[in-house]
């Protein structure tokens, strides 16, 4: 494992990914800052956060020929990873909101971006990225975000989470979890936030509708059973849960 550590960068994930153009790079290549100036999630959305007080870094796993059908299996096995290594630390109520949020009781504490590269019909190898909130106190511009500071009242101590969270996620991802969808799947579903809750969800042209999560499929999408009892599936840009 070869962990590249900068004073800052835009995106861990981007200078991940031009680095891995420009050269062969181990498998488990890390890199990590306490100061990402650009830092992106889903669909783009802009990560806040202050120099010095968070964690990001990103992860190339390589060798992982994944059917494109399984995608969405990466995200879970590294969620879990996540969540296990939170508890270490006592973070309470930890929870995965679909796709790809960790949080803590109602507030987002971190977020995860896996960009893959796809070989024919099979993704050969991902670059995950994961920004952390963890002594950040106030976030002016994201009123469901936290951090683990303003949580617990703890001071953390960065390199320590860091180096906790590398190492599960290795030990999870040198597993072969390709074999063990089911049982990651249940593990998923035990954390995932607002299952079997009934909730509103905001679908095109701002609708609201009124459900239950039920699960998250294979191929990633977000089953929700509806108030008259039929299931429909979302995807990434067609639901917003509203909490």
């Amino acid at each position: 494992m070869q962990i590249i550590k900068l004073d800052a960068t835009q995106s861990t994930n981007t200078y991940l990914k031009d680095l891995s153009f420009k050269r062969e790079l181990d498998d488990f290549t890390v890199v990590t800052t306490k100061n990402q100036t650009s830092g992106r999630g889903q669909l783009n959305a802009k990560w806040e956060s202050e120099p010095g007080k968070n964690l990001a870094f990103s992860i190339l796993k390589k060798n992982l020929d994944i059917p494109i059908q399984r995608v969405f299996l990466v995200s879970v096995c590294v969620s879990l990873a996540i969540i296990e290594s939170l508890k270490d630390f006592e973070i309470p109520d930890l929870s995965i909101k679909w796709p790809n949020d960790i949080l803590s009781g109602n507030y987002k504490i971190g977020g995860i971006l896996i960009e893959n590269i796809i070989t024919g019909s099979k993704i050969k190898r991902s670059i995950i990225g994961f920004g952390l909130n963890v002594n950040q106190k106030s976030f002016k511009s994201a009123p469901h975000a936290s951090s683990l500071n303003a949580i617990t009242g703890t001071d953390f101590d960065l390199d320590e989470i860091f180096y906790s969270l590398i190492e599960l996620l290795h030990q999870n991802m040198i597993k072969p979890f390709q074999l063990m969808e089911s049982e990651l799947y249940a593990q998923y579903h035990a954390h995932l936030f607002k299952k079997g809750q009934m909730s509103t969800f905001k679908i095109h042209d701002d609708e609201q509708i009124i459900g239950t999560i039920e699960k998250v499929s294979i191929d990633g999408k977000l089953v929700v059973k509806l108030v008259n009892g039929d299931f429909q599936e979302f995807g990434l840009k067609e639901i917003q849960l509203l909490y």
